[in-house]
């Protein structure tokens, strides 16, 4: 089994890398667009969960606090009682940001003096963060003028301490370009299953391919590990240049980073060997591949936050692979996330690759006889 196997692999890598065009497409567009993402792209903001720790009993942290409630960009996400759940909360994604009012705030401000507020911003989004720190700073110069109009005086009276986590100068790169890994690498492994089988048969080989020892879950096999294998190299050749030419820290595990890079290709290559043994043609196979490539994409979180989709769109992106590797990117790159932080988002990868691999090994079979 073994020997006939692994001659299907060494066919099917020929078959990719002997054509100096077929080399180039492999290797320039995915370097060219991460270079593209990585300079050119930029994101908006229209959600903003935050939390509370309010440590000031007097009127006037109600009356900002009453501000931001009343402003339709800002939702209320909860309401702490100390300073040791401000970790959490962010960590765990339940607010974007947690407004902290200590205690001598409207003493402060009663008696003419400038009082802090501070602001804990999740940077791992830095485009967000920094528009949410506008909105912020729109709402405090608001309060200002009213508090100085109402009390008098002609210094601020609040000022603003912001400290970002994860990304402490708000580098927008940081937050967009580790996610270009799993885009990039869904667009290269997907076109390589999606054409393969769809290759046989328009080359007139797939006859010859089905008179082999091999059964269809081997040759659906020596389909796939090619993928793996050039997926595997795209995917490193990426990282680096993120690390050494971005300059974008990799904080995290490299063990967490490819296990999730592996169930990641397990999955998009599931997919595309499906679509491949649909597809008749390799104009079949290259439109399926993009009929799933751009929804995929659009529903990662990547481009726009998966909490500001509608309810039915939220529970679509669960069965796609590319949501989970988002995340597993940018906690890596980010947060310094572990093995053990990453396995909500590492089962539902390794069970969408398990169902796909399965149904294109029912197809193909169907297909065959």
């Amino acid at each position: 089994m073994w020997t006939h196997l692994r001659a299907l692999i060494v066919k099917e890598m020929l078959a990719l890398l002997k054509d100096k065009k077929s080399r180039l497409v492999l290797i320039a567009p995915p370097i060219i667009q991460l270079f593209v993402f990585g300079y050119a792209a930029t994101f908006d903001l229209n959600h903003v969960r935050y939390a509370v720790l309010n440590e000031d009993s007097g009127g006037a942290s109600r009356e900002l606090l009453a501000r931001f409630e009343g402003s339709g960009t800002f939702e209320c996400a909860a309401r702490l009682s100390n300073d040791t759940q401000i970790a959490p909360v962010i960590d765990n994604k339940r607010a974007l940001l947690v407004i902290r009012f200590p205690s001598d705030f409207s003493r402060n401000l009663e008696s003419g003096r400038s009082a802090d507020v501070q602001v804990n911003v999740d940077g791992r989004n830095s485009n967000s963060a920094m528009l949410v720190l506008n909105y912020v700073q729109t709402i405090i110069s608001s309060f200002n003028s009213s508090w100085i109009k109402a009390h008098g005086g002609r210094a601020p009276p609040a000022n603003l301490v912001v400290r970002p986590w994860y990304n402490p100068n708000l580098v927008s790169r940081w937050f967009i370009v580790p996610g270009i890994v799993g885009l990039l690498t869904l667009l290269v492994t997907l076109l390589i299953t999606a054409l393969s089988v769809a290759r046989e048969r328009e080359a007139g080989t797939f006859d010859q391919l089905l008179v082999t020892p091999l059964s269809p879950f081997e040759i659906l096999l020596g389909k796939a590990i090619p993928g793996v294998l050039l997926g595997l190299t795209e995917a490193t050749a990426i990282i680096l240049i993120i690390v050494f030419w971005f300059k974008i820290p990799l904080l995290g595990s490299l063990i967490a980073l490819y296990l999730g890079l592996l169930l990641f290709l397990l999955s998009s290559i599931g997919v595309g060997l499906m679509i491949s043994s649909l597809a008749v043609t390799q104009q079949q196979g290259l439109l399926g591949a993009f009929l799933f490539l751009v929804p995929s994409i659009i529903l990662s979180g990547f481009s726009t936050p998966i909490a500001n989709m509608p309810e039915y769109l939220q529970t679509l992106t669960l069965i796609n692979p590319l949501r989970y590797f988002i995340v597993i990117l940018r906690s890596v790159f980010l947060e310094g996330a572990t093995v053990n932080l990453l396995w909500p988002q590492y089962w539902p990868m390794a069970v969408i690759g398990c169902v796909c691999l399965f149904s294109s090994a029912q197809l193909f079979r169907r297909r065959m006889y």
